[in-house]
């Protein structure tokens, strides 16, 4: 995803329509930080730079950002992300796919909620028994330990 290595000064580059790194952030609500972390990934082309080795990002790429940052907020991991990017620029994909990854998804996300549900019965389960004051019983505590709760 390289691309010609042109090298502008910023405030050419930003005539030409591109942003610097705190811009396109600021823009696309992505930290700057995961910005760099997306390029080295490999989900956004290798940025530009000016003279100076200050990154340039085109619309194109904040566009891109922002595909990135919602499907990271609808919790896919980065290797579907990467998939769902290349069904995206795919002109020739088939719909069909692309809504079993997100069937799928959303399959795992309700059993991961299923087992947060039984975490959660458990621990209030556990809250329950332990009597909370000066005491230095512990119910839960003692779960954490390997031992049974009294009946």
């Amino acid at each position: 995803m390289a691309r010609p290595a042109l090298r502008p000064e910023l405030a050419e580059a930003r005539q030409q329509g591109f942003h610097n790194i705190g811009e396109a952030a600021a823009a696309t609500g992505v930290s700057a930080k995961m910005i760099r972390h997306y390029e080295a990934a490999g989900l956004i082309p290798t940025a530009q730079r000016t003279f100076a080795g200050y990154r340039l990002y085109a619309d194109a790429d904040l566009h891109r950002l922002r595909f990135i940052k919602r499907a990271r907020l609808l919790g896919f991991p980065m290797k579907q992300i990467e998939v769902l990017l290349g069904l995206w620029n795919d002109r020739q994909r088939s719909s069909a796919e692309v809504k079993a990854l997100a069937e799928a998804h959303a399959a795992e996300l309700q059993e991961r909620i299923t087992e947060m549900q039984a975490m959660q019965r458990t621990l209030q389960s556990l809250a329950r028994h332990c009597h909370g004051d000066a005491r230095p019983e512990c119910p839960i505590l003692d779960d954490l330990a390997g031992m049974p709760l009294p009946p």
